[in-house]
Order: structure tokens, then sequence, then C-alpha cells
């Protein structure tokens, strides 16, 4: 059946999810809610759904079976589990929540209530990462022994004045990392596993009036034995293609947003030539790199047809509150690490 989906905040990233639910098969767009009542009007009259004045009227719809929610990093928590409670289902945008803690309350009131939830990792569903993760569970690498994600992005002073929660601990939840790069980090522990050490160091070097960092370095140790490197910056104009480079004694490969930019393998098979010339080119955005806008819908169009799957199928999604909450978790270890100068272990499963 058609999913109804309604919307919770409508900033920037909500007109993503708008497209995205209009063009994903199983799914239309209800309606939306937001703090401005004005604003929720403008989006509602744009996308051709119905605005209620508040989330409880959202709720209380039975034309609503789940909610998107697209407010402010560290105001994810409220609207989810009150989602969850009326018994809808819930798709957070990333990050799940800013701490480890407030994600597991999101997760506990969605099992609790036996709804389904997603988090926005639209980058896993693009056909390089996919191929990426298709080599290394086809130990195509031999032992892997490095796992690096680099986000060399730039983002103007402008961008960081356009919004009273950016830049801020408690809105935001951090900054080029938490923000920024969350994806790449996603993307990074999705291939590579766990991680069970992390060291740091984190700066704000050009911007101002922002509370967070606009650069940190990390080291890192998976589970698996590999070490890894995390760079991510909002200082490095013009802003460059996110990175992800996998290396082992067997085979190494880059991912460069969309594009494959090695593939190189010791068992060359008869696809490995073919990938090398169609896996270029198909990054037709910025991918964010300097215009948080420069992203295309179809990664979020694909991530709402799988929660339209799971919901359906009643099984967990591929992107649940469990595989959302591991990002959130490095990455406040990695600033536990950048604010006290000690290497920090982590638990992870």
């Amino acid at each position: 059946m058609s999913i109804g989906i309604g919307i919770v905040g409508c900033g920037m990233i909500a007109n993503f999810h708008a497209k995205a639910i209009a063009d994903a098969q199983g799914a239309h767009l209800v309606g939306v809610t937001a703090r401005r009542p004005d604003a929720a009007q403008a989006f509602a009259q744009e996308y051709g759904c119905q605005a209620y004045a508040t989330l409880d009227e959202m709720l209380a719809d039975p034309a609503i079976d789940a909610v998107s929610v697209c407010t402010p990093s560290g105001h994810h928590l409220d609207p989810a589990v009150a989602t969850a409670n009326a018994g809808k289902h819930v798709i957070v945008e990333k990050p799940l929540e800013i701490t480890p803690q407030r994600c597991n309350q999101i997760i506990q009131a969605c099992e609790q209530n036996n709804v389904r939830l997603g988090v926005t990792f639209q980058s896993r569903f693009h056909q390089s990462s996919q191929l990426m993760k298709q080599a290394v569970e086809g130990d195509r690498f031999g032992k892997i022994t490095l796992g690096d994600a680099y986000v060399k992005w730039y983002r103007t002073q402008e961008y960081y004045d356009s919004g009273a929660w950016r830049g801020t601990w408690d809105l935001d939840g951090g900054g080029a990392l938490m923000n920024q790069a969350i994806h790449s980090v996603d993307l990074l522990l999705w291939l590579m596993g766990p991680v069970v050490q992390v060291s740091a160091m984190a700066d704000t070097l050009t911007h101002e009036r922002i509370e967070v960092e606009d650069i940190v370095v990390a080291t890192l140790r998976f589970a698996n034995g590999a070490l890894g490197v995390i760079e991510a910056t909002t200082t490095a104009f013009p802003g460059a293609l996110k990175r992800i480079e996998i290396s082992g004694s067997n085979g190494s490969a880059v991912l460069e947003e969309e594009d494959i930019k090695q593939w190189d393998f010791a068992d060359e098979t008869e696809t490995d030539k073919q990938i090398r010339e169609e896996m270029q080119g198909k990054t037709q955005t910025g991918g964010g790199a300097a215009d948080p806008k420069a992203i295309n819908h179809v990664g979020h169009m694909k991530m709402f047809e799988e929660m339209v799957a799971a919901i359906n199928e009643g099984r967990p999604s591929m992107l649940d509150g469990h595989e959302g909450r591991r990002s959130v978790e490095v990455i406040c270890a990695i600033y536990e690490s950048a604010k006290t100068g000690k290497i920090v272990s982590l638990n992870q499963q």
C-alpha cells in the first residue's frame, strides 16, 4: 500500500524530502508542520499538501502513516518520540540525534511502539557505494589495512550566520564532522565495520561566531585491525567532493562522491575494467562540497522506497536506528578525544 508521509520542519532539507517522497514508489506526501505556521503554509502550497498547525494535529490524522523529521539536529528527539508514541513510523534526517543517549531514546520509543525507524544516509544507495560494499564483502581487498574518509568542504560565514541553530552544540551537535562529514563517517563504518579506538584534534580556524569546529582530523583503529583517518573541514575553498579510500593486501579502491576513481585488485575479474570505465563522471552535482543545496534527491528517493518496503514487509529498515547511532557514537568519541587530548575507546558491535 502507499504510505502517507508527513514532514515536520520545513528548512532547506525538507524540500529534498518532499521531492523524494513525490518520486518514490509507494509513498505520497500528505502534509507538513513547522514552528512557523506561515512557513508551513508556503511549503504546503508549493508541494500540494496540507499544512498542520501542530505536530499533534498531524499525528492525529489517520492519513499519516509515517513522519519525516527535518528539524535541526538537536531537535530530532521530541518529534521522533512523539511520532513513535502515536503509532506512526519514523524517518529522521541525519544525524539520528546529537548524542548516543538521545539516539537510544528514539530507538527505544520506536521498538516499544513496534514502528519502523529509518535514518537518512542516502549515499549508501549510490551505485558506486554499493560496488564498494560488494568488494568488501567479497574479500577482494584481502587483509584490509586502511580505511579513510576525506571531506574537504567549504562553507561561508554567511552560511553559519543564516540560522541561529547553525554552529551550536545544542542544536547542530557539532560542526564539520557532525553536520557535513557524517555521511562519510556512515559510509566508512558501513564498509569497514566497527571502530574501537579514536584519537583526534579539532579547531575553529576561519569562521566566527560559532561554537563548534570547522576542522577536525582523527585517527581510527577498527575492530578488524585496520587503521584509518577521518579529515573533515568547512574551510577548504572552493570545496572538493568527499572521498572514501580503502586499501588492503590484495587491492585498493577510491570512491569520490558517486564516482569510482581507483579500482585495482590483484585478482582481476571480467567486470573490473567495465567498472573503471563506467563509474567515472557519475557525479552530476557539487555533492554539497561548497553549496549544501548542490545535491539531488535521487538518494533520498531510494531511501524512502527502502523505508516503504520495510514498513510493508514488517522488517527493520536497512538504515534503522542502530545503524544511525553508530556514526553519532564515533563522532562523539572523536569530539571527546579532541577535547581531552586522550585516546578514546569504544565498544561498538
